[in-house]
């Protein structure tokens, strides 16, 4: 059965049929489908039951595996998984939610503000792969911004003020916005502010989008009030309903998106009930903008 994609939302955002993720993909569906990543920036995989050997094995069609450290705040010695994903799920190492005033919890509510997936690096992450395997029976629902309609949207002179400008993206900005300010100084050291554009274009394809996330919290070059003002109503603009699809999930999803054209959040759920999530991260290849010391 051929690969086909059907386009969900007016802007981006595709449900793909027609392939078995648990199977090897041969070269030609791996370029089929990064073509539609490239076109519709997010694709949807209904029904793949996958291990997260099959998992990891389908996210390297697309690049090498980006190196987890410095992504969070739990030690490698208390992962839930050791398999080479990522846990975005609500659960300890005993497979239980954790309780509401759990560190990792607190800190891991940073997911529900808009971001881009490891622009808090020096070279951010290409593509992130989501496996639903416990769907919460209530909220959860993840959002997705298509940047470059945003991009698009904006008027001329508005894309002149932006055009060149370096923002800085660290965690500890993200974070410190809801409140969490508690971290040590190894963190401090893994959470040291990096360098980022704020319009990228891609490299395929070439339009422009606006690579915004709440891990930005600082322009070089401008008052921190100032940037952030301007942050704040980009991101207000970019996260207008026409930018933005509604992903509701069911057991067995998989998503998967361009972190170099579009943002997400994940809505408000149930804390006392299980949400299992497990997501594989392709490294991204070079950096936005060339690092130096982010003051």
């Amino acid at each position: 059965m051929a690969i086909s994609i059907r386009q969900l939302h007016p802007h981006f955002f595709g449900e793909v049929s027609g392939v078995d993720l648990r199977k090897p993909l041969s070269r030609q569906e791996a370029i089929e489908i990064e073509a539609g990543m490239d076109k519709y920036a997010v694709l949807l995989f209904r029904d793949q039951e996958v291990t997260d050997e099959q998992q990891l094995a389908f996210a390297l069609n697309f690049g090498e595996r980006e190196n987890p450290r410095g992504g969070n705040i739990v030690k490698p010695q208390d992962s839930r998984l050791s398999t080479g994903l990522n846990d975005v799920s609500n659960l300890g190492k005993d497979g239980r939610p954790l309780p509401r005033d759990h560190r990792a919890h607190l800190f891991n509510l940073g997911n529900c503000l808009w971001h881009s997936d490891s622009s808090f690096r020096p070279i951010p992450a290409k593509f992130s792969l989501l496996s639903a395997r416990v769907v919460n029976p209530k909220g959860g629902n993840t959002e997705f911004a298509d940047m470059r309609a945003a991009y698009d949207a904006l008027d001329d002179e508005t894309k002149a003020e932006i055009e060149d400008l370096i923002c800085e993206h660290s965690l500890m900005y993200s974070r410190g916005s809801l409140g969490f300010l508690d971290y040590t100084e190894e963190e401090k050291a893994m959470f040291k502010p990096v360098l980022q554009r704020l319009v990228r274009t891609h490299p395929v394809h070439g339009r422009k989008s606006l690579y915004l996330s709440s891990h930005a919290g600082a322009i070089k070059g401008m008052s921190v009030p100032e940037a952030r003002v301007l942050l704040r109503d980009l991101t207000e603009h970019a996260t207008r309903p026409e930018f933005v699809h509604v992903h509701q999930w069911t057991v067995h999803d998989l998503v998967m998106w361009d972190n170099r054209q579009t943002m997400h959040r994940v809505r408000r759920y149930d804390q006392s009930q299980p949400r299992d999530m497990r997501r594989a991260t392709v490294a991204g290849t070079e950096p936005t903008v060339a690092q130096q010391a982010a003051e």
